[in-house]
């Protein structure tokens, strides 16, 4: 069964990018894979814990993602922590350079999908919360888990 080239699979998000930074601005790019790691990250054995993005020489780089070896392998298995090449446009890049360097924003990959046959990581312009700010998110997150129990409450 051939698959559509817009057929959209989410694999993982970064719950805590979101938690730790407040998103300002998401791109989509590629990203330079080997085989066992393709086959790897199908099955959802990876993992974004620290991961962030780099600027260099006009390239996105990924560090810090962990993709565990495939287990039906052999000798020539991935490196786990390689850094890996995120694919994106020129203009995009250059773009995001310039927020990074100059208003102190970051950028982090917050969700892994598969769009057609191939892996896509969502980057994201990111800038830190302060404490007070994740604890109101999180009151705000409290506040509308019990609104809507409320609601189902009264419609039985």
């Amino acid at each position: 069964m051939k698959q559509d080239k817009n057929t959209f699979k989410p694999l993982q998000k970064n719950k805590k990018a979101y938690f730790n930074y407040e998103v300002i601005e998401d791109l989509e790019c590629g990203i330079a894979l080997a085989g066992t790691e393709v086959k790897s990250i199908r099955d959802g054995k990876f993992s974004f814990s620290d991961s962030y993005v780099t600027v260099s020489n006009n390239a996105l780089t990924l560090v810090g993602l962990t993709i565990q070896p495939y287990t039906h392998g052999n000798l020539n298995n991935h490196d786990p922590m390689r850094n890996r090449r995120l694919l994106a446009h020129k203009q995009e890049i250059k773009k995001f350079k310039r927020k990074v360097d100059e208003k102190g924003f970051t950028l982090v990959p917050t969700s892994i999908y598969l769009k057609g046959n191939l892996v896509k990581v969502q980057v994201s312009l990111c800038r830190g919360k302060q404490m007070h700010d994740k604890r109101a998110a999180a009151r705000e997150k409290d506040m509308n888990i019990d609104m809507r129990r409320e609601i189902k409450q009264m419609q039985y």
